[in-house]
């Protein structure tokens, strides 16, 4: 019974036990469940973070794909060299324009073109993957200064980068609204009396103002191609091609026909322009003419003469040539200065040329003078014959004559209402360093940096109101009837017609730190420090900027 007991007993333990193995087993196998549940979970957050870091290292490498970082530079001379340098970022969808941007904001400077390796001008409005511009690329920002053109009536403002702004009277050439899409990257333009001539970058040319006077060249588009150089008459343009041709085009009796000379307009490297016609220098000394007769346009007379030619210079309707020997050969209108024969045995070792609009003065090896054309206006100096030696330099008005002497003094001669005669401001008249003319008038600026004037008192012949502000003048600009001259503070002071801008009242607060003047007929513009431009004089013709102010601030 004991063992029975015993047995019992044991068997009760053994099952008992086999319980307690029972729950530890389903305790261990939940812990085991709950560890597994949590590795899971941990792999779970492993993987979702090795899938972020996958993802962030995708999206990093297609943004590196996306983005570039380009090295740019811009260099200056200016009494010296110095290079400043940027790294900037850029995407490859951006446009060229946003890197352009980026790179004045970050050099501190004004428009310019962003230029390649291999010196290709990268246009503004493509895309950055589009100009080909690659990781670590080193690009160059060319900067020009702002440069100024005018007609008669209104301004052409070629910006840093290229790009064009007009103003002024329409049928002037003030409004190039009309090409204005196809301006861009211009490197240099040319005004005629009535309109303007663009050249690009890649060397075509885009024209605007009055169609009839050399505003309309779709009839000679196709071959305007490699344009090296642009002349102009008053009413007509011409181009040299890259091949010494040449293209016209304008007003047809007036200079814009060249057909019948076509031929012989081979190796042509400069041309000059009368009122209505084109005289072209080869390169084998000869010379090739077109357009009014009468202002120069037939040469006939004199083309066995014209060989050797050095230079070229032209009065209204009239052209004078001067040979290697020293000779001069002239011909056109023969009251404009066409008829040298007067005075052709006195022609000789002539080293430059001047001309009003009616006659010409040579300087000769020995500093003397020769004149001829029309006499009152300029053609006769027997008067002041004599005073005239040792001549440096000689300025013209329309009809009127002002030489500058080795010893600084000034000689005149001509319609003495239009600056021919300085008799009044002679004994002021010393030390003179350089001379500029209205239509009617002259200024002289001497060597103490102070003006002295005489012509016509009303196209700026008489300084007298504001003489007193007169001092430490660096430069002199004239309209057609009025004087500008920058003083050393950059401030601007006028005088003459206010009509032609002899009044700057109302734009004196703007004129600060101003760097040039350029003139048309009847306005003048100044550029300044910061490169924007103040105008004044006729409103409609060039003196108000207002209209495209917004534009040339957005553009600087």
């Amino acid at each position: 019974m004991n063992a029975s007991t015993a047995t019992d007993t044991h068997a009760g333990t053994l099952q008992v036990l086999s319980a307690q193995e029972e729950r530890e087993k389903t305790l261990a196998a939940k812990k085991e469940i709950q560890r597994r549940d949590a590795r899971i979970v941990e792999l779970k957050q492993e993987h979702a973070e090795e899938s972020r870091q996958r993802l962030k290292d995708r999206t990093m490498l297609f943004n590196r794909l996306r983005e570039l970082e380009v090295g740019l530079e811009w260099g200056v001379t200016r009494g010296g060299w110095g290079v400043w340098a940027a790294t900037l970022k850029v995407g490859l969808e951006d446009q060229v324009a946003t890197l352009k941007r980026r790179a004045q904001t970050a050099l501190e400077v004004g428009r310019g073109r962003l230029v390649d390796s291999s010196g290709s001008v990268l246009h503004a409005y493509t895309t950055v993957k589009k100009a080909k511009v690659q990781h670590g690329d080193s690009l160059t920002l060319h900067i020009n200064r702002v440069r100024l053109q005018a007609s008669c009536g209104a301004f052409a403002a070629l910006l840093g980068d290229g790009a064009i702004v007009t103003w002024g009277d329409a049928g002037k050439g003030g409004d190039s609204s009309a090409v204005q899409n196809q301006l861009k990257n211009a490197q240099h333009i040319q005004a005629s009396h009535h309109a303007f001539a663009g050249i690009l970058g890649d060397g075509t040319v885009i024209t605007w103002g009055d169609a009839g006077k050399g505003g309309d060249s779709d009839a000679v588009q196709d071959q305007l191609k490699n344009v090296q150089q642009i002349q102009a008459c008053h009413f007509a343009f011409a181009v040299v091609l890259g091949d010494g041709s040449v293209v016209t085009w304008g007003d047809a009796e007036l200079g814009g026909d060249s057909s019948a000379v076509r031929d012989q307009l081979r190796n042509v490297q400069q041309i000059q322009a009368s009122f209505g016609a084109f005289a072209a220098l080869r390169g084998d000394g000869s010379v090739v003419t077109w357009g009014h007769a009468g202002d120069g346009g037939e040469s006939n007379a004199v083309q066995d003469q014209l060989k050797s030619v050095q230079q070229i210079q032209a009065s209204h309707q009239a052209f004078a040539a001067i040979l290697d020997d020293g000779s001069v050969v002239t011909w056109g209108s023969a009251q404009h200065g066409g008829d040298s024969s007067g005075v052709q045995g006195q022609l000789k070792n002539v080293e430059q040329i001047q001309a009003n609009l009616s006659a010409f003065a040579a300087i000769l090896m020995d500093g003397s003078v020769v004149t001829w054309g029309d006499a009152p206006h300029g053609g006769d100096s027997s008067v002041v014959q004599h005073q005239l030696k040792n001549v440096q330099q000689i300025q013209a008005s329309d009809f009127a004559f002002a030489a500058v002497l080795g010893d600084g003094s000034v000689v005149t001669w001509g319609e003495a209402g239009d600056g021919g005669d300085s008799s009044a401001a002679q004994d002021q008249l010393k030390e003179v360093q350089h001379i500029q003319a209205t239509h009617a008038a002259f200024a002289a600026i001497l060597g103490d940096d102070s003006i002295v004037t005489w012509g016509s008192a009303s196209k700026g012949g008489d300084s007298s109101a504001v003489q007193g502000q007169l001092k430490n003048v660096r430069q002199i600009q004239a309209s057609a009837g009025a004087f500008a001259a920058i003083v050393a503070d950059g401030s601007v002071v006028t005088w003459g017609d206010e009509l032609y801008g002899g009044d700057n009242s109302a734009v004196r607060h703007q004129l600060k730190n101003v760097q040039q003047i350029h003139a048309s007929l009847y306005a003048f513009a100044a550029i300044l420090g910061d490169e924007s431009i103040v105008a004044w004089g006729h409103a409609e013709w060039g003196g108000d900027i207002g209209a495209v102010q917004n534009q040339m601030k957005e553009a600087l």
